[in-house]
């Protein structure tokens, strides 16, 4: 079996960079395969043309005639692009993408002609049936009916030869069996209520639309080092392995030069990117060796985050032409950092203003402090259901790793914002002076963009900061689909601007307040209560644990424990009350996400259970003959002797021995563990049985590994060392 490493490790190295020469511009090929505004005046009459943007703008409904006339554009222009399928492209609850290609082609009913044939009717919907994918008891096997139905607002796009068409994907009776549905109920919800709270500011607000900007992080590792890792293959990280003796520590990948390799791959995927209309436009080396960065230029939030679950498939898909594995696991090496997804949210009004951007004004400003300190109040109330919406059994090993940030939620804001919210806590209740309320609004307000010019550092140990014109959601884990982190957040801030104008209003109308004293006296309120919320410090020290269970905040390091809060009675009213799920959608997610979770660590715990098995064991037993055989010979050569003269190898034999003891005692326990979670009916339980019952003998069982790794022969051992999977370029 060590053949295999070594066929690897000289098969990598002998690597020559793949060349690449870009096609053109990237100006000149952005979009080039997205059926965007430019190809729908081209191939779209007028009429169907207005349909489409009416839809993306207002969203109003096509009519079933509108529908043909733009499926009979939209295949024309795939066909002059050399396109032979179309597909409905979602995303179920897999965290994957989805597809099913039909042709074109059609016969006639004798069979004797044939035709390229796409109607409004394949275009609007569908019927994949696929009954096999995760749906939380919304529907069973036998009566698996789903349908796809067009996402007008996410352009159709050709990869390869077929043409995507990005659809929600719902049940027979209605309910949401994927990420992109309640993430389109959410972004409708927060439209409205910030489309309301901006009237107070501007009457020409029309539309309010939330942006993200992702920054995906991820490894390369060549194709032949990941196919020599069981493990890698089948998990997506290294279950086991000793740290090289040189990692990060010396900090010179990180924004180093990028290797040749890596670049051109790189270099193809952005080109990929372009003609897709993936916006894509940082590139960077990460912390950990061979670890990268890429990240867009903002989007609204829906195309972001098809763009984002697209783009991964794409890496993949380019990885394998410049022969490198992809790794998008959150934690895929013990002992270098983790990869995560960054979100960057904010909301920008149809009148070209960002909501979180400070402006010159007061009464601007006044507008920010609005929507950023309901943001605030929004992360404090349901900071639970926020934790929830990043926990995944990969997450796990992220998340409080001194690498990333904590499993408790906080909100840093900086030095300069604290203080301007401690000023604004001053506010007198009631009615404001004139002369309050000017130098409120002069000294206060009106300097924020001031303040803001020496703010511009960040903590990156904190879960979701303010970074000068948007929140950093930075929590989220590599792997993950934005939408799941963008639904909650989205949804609570909704919530949060529906229940200011409430009270806003009430004080106006009751309290016969001016519009700006109701404003100022309801962040007054919002300020004291969501102090606790507010962190600036170091994440990562033991000290903020305490800390922040004196203020009542949650630290749920595991997921099933994390997951709990998506089922609250505050959750469940929270989506329901909002329109962006119901409770049979909630609950079929939670127990979905339970599922995933047990399902994860019990593969992980088989792989494991064989690598220290069948490769581990072998491999030390192996080399502990060849000692003893050794110390056989010694024996023969020096008689009584040989103890004195073979001391080291006798003590690497009882060593070795005493490891596989442990493997082999550890892992039958864990397969027992394994056996009683198995017959356990609840999820949840189940969850928790193998989270603190399965889970913990990894490391028991990863040590005794690790330790035979240092003792054994370098020429016998079997699995590719981290040294190999992360220096070799």
């Amino acid at each position: 079996m060590s053949t295999i490493r070594f066929q690897a490790l000289k098969e990598a190295s002998g690597r020559k960079p793949v060349k690449f020469e870009e096609a053109d511009r990237k100006s000149n090929i952005f979009g080039a395969n997205v059926f965007n505004d430019k190809a729908m005046k081209q191939f779209l009459t007028s009429d169907a043309h207005k349909g489409v943007k009416d839809a993306v703008q207002h969203g109003t409904k096509i009519d079933r005639k509108l529908a043909d006339y733009i499926a009979m554009g939209m295949k024309e222009w795939a066909l002059s692009k050399g396109v032979t399928h179309y597909t409905h492209w979602f995303q179920p609850l897999t965290g994957t993408t989805a597809e099913k290609h039909d042709a074109f082609f059609e016969t006639s009913y004798d069979g004797s002609d044939a035709v390229e044939k796409f109607g409004g009717a394949q275009l609007v919907q569908q019927e994949p049936d696929a009954s096999s994918f995760p749906n939380g008891g919304i529907r069973n096997t036998f009566e698996a009916r789903g349908y796809t139905a067009w996402d007008p607002t996410s352009p159709a796009f050709i990869f390869g030869t077929t043409l995507c068409i990005p659809t929600v994907f719902i049940s027979y009776t209605g309910e949401a069996l994927d990420y992109k549905t309640p993430l389109l109920r959410a972004l409708h919800s927060i439209d409205q209520a910030a489309v309301d709270v901006c009237k107070y500011f501007d009457k020409n607000v029309k539309k309010v639309t939330a942006t993200l900007g992702w920054e995906q992080e991820y490894f390369l590792i060549d194709t032949a080092l990941a196919n020599s890792r069981p493990d890698i293959l089948m998990t997506g990280r290294t279950l086991l392995g000793h740290t090289s003796a040189k990692g990060q520590q010396l900090d010179d990948h990180y924004f180093g030069s990028i290797p040749t390799r890596a670049l051109n791959y790189m270099r193809e995927l952005e080109q990929e990117c372009m003609y897709l209309g993936i916006p894509v436009k940082t590139r960077h080396n990460e912390v950990a060796p061979n670890q990268f960065e890429l990240a867009p230029i903002f989007e609204e939030t829906n195309l972001a985050v098809d763009h984002n679950s697209l783009l991964m498939d794409v890496m993949q898909k380019v990885g394998e032409r410049h022969d490198f594995k992809v790794l998008f696991h959150e934690k895929p090496f013990k002992g270098v950092n983790g990869s995560g997804k960054h979100n960057n949210w904010s909301l920008a009004t149809d009148t070209g203003i960002n909501l979180l951007s400070p402006s010159k004004t007061p009464m601007s400003n006044l507008q920010f402090l609005s929507f950023f300190i309901n943001t605030i109040k929004a992360v404090n109330d349901y900071e639970e259901l926020l934790r929830a919406a990043i926990a995944t059994a990969t997450n796990d090993h992220r998340l409080g790793a001194n690498e990333a940030p904590p499993a408790i939620i906080s909100v840093f804001i900086g030095e300069q914002l604290t203080k301007v919210l401690a000023e604004l806590e001053g506010v007198t209740t009631g009615k404001l002076s004139p002369e309050e309320k000017t130098d409120l609004k002069l000294n206060v307000v009106g300097k924020i963009p001031d303040v803001l010019l020496d703010n511009t550092d960040r903590n990156r140990t904190s879960p979701f900061a303010f970074t000068g014109n948007k929140f950093e959601f930075r929590a989220v884990g590599s792997s993950a689909n934005c939408a799941n982190a963008m639904t909650t957040l989205n949804t609570i801030v909704a919530k949060q601007l529906k229940d200011f104008k409430k009270e806003v209003d009430a004080l106006i109308e009751t309290k016969d307040m001016k519009k700006d004293d109701a404003i100022f006296n309801v962040l007054r309120e919002y300020i004291k209560n969501s102090k606790k919320i507010l962190f600036e410090g170091d994440g990562y020290s033991d000290a903020w644990e305490v800390e922040a269970k004196k203020r009542g905040l949650s630290n749920f390091k595991t997921t099933p424990l994390a997951l709990k809060a998506k089922v609250s009675k505050q959750a469940l009213d929270l989506f329901s009350e909002m329109n962006v799920m119901n409770h049979v959608e909630v609950e079929a997610r939670y127990e979905i996400e339970l599922e995933e979770y047990t399902k994860k660590i019990q593969i992980e715990g088989r792989v494991l259970g064989d690598i220290a098995r069948n490769h581990v064991i072998p491999t030390a037993i192996k080399y502990q003959n060849t000692l003893i055989e050794n110390v056989k010979g010694l024996k023969d050569i020096f008689g009584d002797e040989f103890k004195k003269i073979g001391k080291e190898q006798i003590v690497l034999i009882k060593e070795i021995s005493e490891h596989i003891e442990g493997i082999n005692t550890k892992v039958e326990a864990m397969t027992e563990a394994r056996k009683k979670a198995n017959i356990i009916t609840d999820a949840q339980k189940m969850a928790e049985s193998y989270c603190d019952a399965v889970k913990p003998f990894f490391d028991d069982i990863r040590e005794h590994c690790d330790k035979l790794e240092l003792l054994v022969d370098n020429e016998s051992w079997t699995l590719t060392k981290y040294r190999e999977l992360l220096f070799t370029k």
